[in-house]
């Protein structure tokens, strides 16, 4: 039986990598010609005129994607949402962004383990842990994982991955959890700008559109507070974790595509050298008292591990969703956990929804709803558009005809009859 692996490209929109699906590899198979009979056929039926059970199960692949899809969108929200507002409330006891951004870091190691896990669970191919690492390592190159490729390739990643947190973390502590998490949105704008510089991906009139939206509404979003100074650093910090989580365009410049099980190890690089290299500046904050606290047994240890779990949750459910449903679902999630800190922030804090703020979220809303659009939207809207027209047409010729038939027999009732 042949293996089917996914692709995937890691590090997108989020502050954390994330997984795109690019291509299943033999899934696609070239389409034979239909024959005559076929070509005569309707849509969704066979040559006999029975329904195609082919298309059948299409259907029901569709239908079990988009139940998939909402279970993911929902977990993707209440995940990222519920970090969010944990992380604000961890800060009322640990005021230390830093060191929380490194401890949750630290989690990241259980990628690679968990997906052998589930590797061993779900493969038939079983493998033992050397020989899935060494798979995996080939994404490197042809030498895997060695000290140059670690130090040239992950540790960048790894501080951009470390600064877009602890500037998200920071902002919490600026200004209300709706505010950030509404101007996180923007980071898609930022993908897309950056991959059309970079990468030269192809132009679109209406991602253009979403990126202007997407700078209006930063702009009214300062001025929602008057653009104090307190407030414009907490949109400052959060626009620039928005502006680092686009270094999944640097990562598809440098790494390319992975499959599942390299984008796992790649996430577990990220969380040794997070523990090897970065485990120093925490300590420096806390010696130099930039982020101190009098006891170890003041530290709210169920905060911070709940936020670490929850965030750890965000990312797989991000990450290897793509599994099972389509990529744009998963990203309505993070856009539906506005709304939810928003009414978080309504019964917990003192956050006024003037409506300059209002028309700000909705604005950055819009935004990251029309970069969810395919590249191909306009020839769909096109094709959709001249189903709907020649429909029409057909509905009103069959009207039509309807109604002469029925003004002719109308008139034959009425005609008087000459026999006697």
């Amino acid at each position: 039986m042949k293996k089917h692996s996914a692709r995937v490209a890691p590090l997108s929109a989020c502050n954390s990598p994330v997984l795109t699906l690019t291509k299943v590899e033999g899934e696609e198979r070239p389409r034979d010609s239909p024959g005559p009979a076929e070509a005569q056929a309707p849509a969704g039926t066979e040559a006999g005129g029975r329904p195609s059970r082919h298309c059948w199960r299409c259907s029901r692949a569709q239908l079990k994607k988009i139940f998939w899809g909402v279970a993911v969108v929902l977990c993707v929200c209440a995940s990222w949402a519920g970090a969010t507002q944990l992380a604000k409330l961890t800060f009322r006891k640990f005021d230390a962004p830093f060191t929380l951004t490194w401890f949750a870091t630290n989690w990241n190691f259980l990628f690679f383990p968990l997906y052998y896990a589930g590797h061993i669970c779900k493969s038939a191919e079983k493998q033992s842990v050397k020989q899935r690492y060494r798979e995996c390592c080939r994404f490197f190159g042809d030498n895997g994982l060695t000290l140059k490729v670690f130090f040239t390739k992950a540790a960048p990643f790894g501080v951009l991955w470390t600064l877009t947190n602890y500037l998200y973390l920071h902002a919490i502590k600026k200004i209300n959890t709706t505010d950030v998490s509404v101007l996180f949105c923007c980071n898609k704008a930022f993908v897309f700008l950056l991959s059309w510089i970079v990468l030269r991906d192809r132009f679109m009139g209406v991602r253009i559109v979403a990126a202007i939206l997407a700078i209006a509404g930063i702009v009214m979003m300062t001025y929602a507070d008057g653009f104090h100074s307190h407030s414009v650093i907490g949109i400052a910090l959060v626009v620039g974790s928005a502006s680092m989580s686009a270094y999944k365009v640097l990562f598809k410049l440098l790494l390319g595509s992975a499959k599942f099980g390299e984008a796992a190890l790649f996430l577990s690089i990220l969380g040794v050298f997070n523990i090897l290299f970065i485990t120093c500046i925490p300590v420096i904050l806390y010696f130099t008292k930039v982020e101190y606290w009098s006891s170890f047994d003041d530290i709210p240890w169920g905060n911070l591990c709940g936020f670490s779990v929850l965030l750890l949750t965000f990312n797989i459910v991000l990450n290897f969703g793509i599994a099972v449903t389509y990529p744009t679902l998963m990203s309505l999630g993070i856009v539906l956990s506005v709304p939810v800190n928003a009414v978080v922030d309504h019964y917990t804090s003192k956050i006024v929804f003037n409506g300059v703020r209002v028309i700000a979220i909705i604005i950055i809303g819009l935004g990251f709803l029309l970069l969810l659009l395919p590249e191909e939207w306009d020839v769909w809207l096109i094709k959709l558009l001249t189903r709907l027209k020649v429909r029409k047409k057909e509905e009103a010729a069959e009207g039509g005809a309807d109604l002469g038939l029925g003004l002719q027999s109308k008139s034959r009732r009425a005609r008087p009859s000459f026999a006697r």
